[in-house]
């Protein structure tokens, strides 16, 4: 793995997986560029104390080489992003923002619009005219949306998106691809799979189920808990984020436009599966917090959601055969370190 240097874009830098990859950017000697509009889709204060905890991270790394500047604007705001390219003649861009949450995108669907498609936009075409030499982005493993076939491989069809959150983040590999085919831009997207751990975020499980077990309350466990999960500890995602990225996209010589792979092309441009590799009943997830918290959980056992997909699997052999990197972290001592996160954080 390189070694830093680098100028780097991070993108949703305030948020909880831009927090962790910008803050090992930093410390490994890299000059990160963080760009955020910190909106309120949570809590406020979080973000602002990552951001503060980037500030601290990159005054130890200062000896490295390492620095942050901090961009607070929104990038459906296609003047500040355009500013935020000519003041930072960027070696990478990692794109991380975008308005998440399933539920969410059933009664915002504009929302999703002005962050994961008009934003996306103003990054493809600030990193065209830069000449960037990789975009590296998230999606999701929610594109898979009504597959049953398992585990999820990168070849496999992915239309038939069951939340419009999903349409927007396959709408970006289309428009990536398009990019790469037109104007040679390597790109990269990353399917992540159900991330947790510190500095997660407030709408997700893990911390919902934390905070309603402390203060005594019962917890929904939709599907009866029977559903399972390709859980996905954040310092894995982080280390395959900064891998992915170095490793820069290039065209597949073995391409068959014939027989078209979808995560492939005969254009830069690639797309990975990031997850465990090991799919976890969300009942045995409870399990290792109530262990962790000590705390036995009131389960309130309710069907399945709607747009919420039964079972998610990740077939990770193409990331590791590209970048020589896998998730590993189990979820029992992955939950402990949220755990003791929240107690520090929360003073609880």
């Amino acid at each position: 793995m390189d070694q830093g240097g680098r100028k780097v874009l991070v993108t949703g830098t305030a948020g909880f997986i831009g927090y962790h990859v910008a803050r090992r950017l930093v410390a490994r000697g890299d000059r990160v560029t963080g760009f955020d509009v910190v909106n309120d889709y949570y809590d406020v204060r979080l973000k602002e104390a990552r951001l503060r905890e980037l500030e601290s991270a990159a005054s130890s790394a200062a000896a490295a080489g390492g620095g942050f500047r901090f961009v607070r604007a929104d990038l459906a705001d296609q003047a500040a992003v355009n500013r935020a390219f000519a003041d930072g003649g960027f070696d990478r861009v990692i794109h991380l923002a975008a308005q998440a949450g399933v539920r969410h995108s059933l009664t915002h669907p504009h929302a999703y619009v002005h962050s994961n498609l008009v934003g996306f936009t103003n990054v493809l075409e600030a990193c065209r005219h830069a000449g960037t030499a990789h975009l590296t982005y998230a999606s999701t493993s929610s594109v898979y949306g009504g597959n049953t076939s398992m585990p999820f491989r990168e070849s496999d069809g992915v239309d038939h998106p069951l939340q419009f959150y999903a349409a927007t983040k396959r709408a970006n590999e289309l428009m990536a691809h398009a990019y790469s085919h037109l104007f040679a831009l390597p790109t990269t997207g990353l399917r992540f799979f159900t991330v947790y751990g510190p500095w997660g975020r407030p709408d997700m499980a893990l911390f919902l189920f934390t905070r309603a077990m402390l203060a005594g309350e019962p917890i929904p466990v939709f599907n009866h808990g029977n559903h399972t999960r390709d859980f996905t500890y954040v310092d894995d995602i982080a280390e395959g984020v900064i891998r992915a990225s170095d490793d820069v996209a290039t065209p597949d010589l073995g391409f068959d436009a014939a027989r078209p792979d979808p995560s492939r092309s005969s254009a830069p441009f690639r797309i990975f599966n990031i997850g465990n590799n090991q799919p976890v009943k969300l009942s045995a997830y409870i399990d290792a917090l109530e262990e962790a918290l000590g705390v036995t959980a009131e389960r309130e056992l309710l069907p399945l959601q709607p747009g919420d997909v039964p079972d998610t699997f990740a077939d990770v052999s193409a990331l590791e055969a590209a970048i020589g990197y896998r998730p590993s972290t189990p979820v029992k001592e992955g939950v402990a370190r949220f755990v003791e996160w929240y107690r520090s954080y929360y003073g609880v």
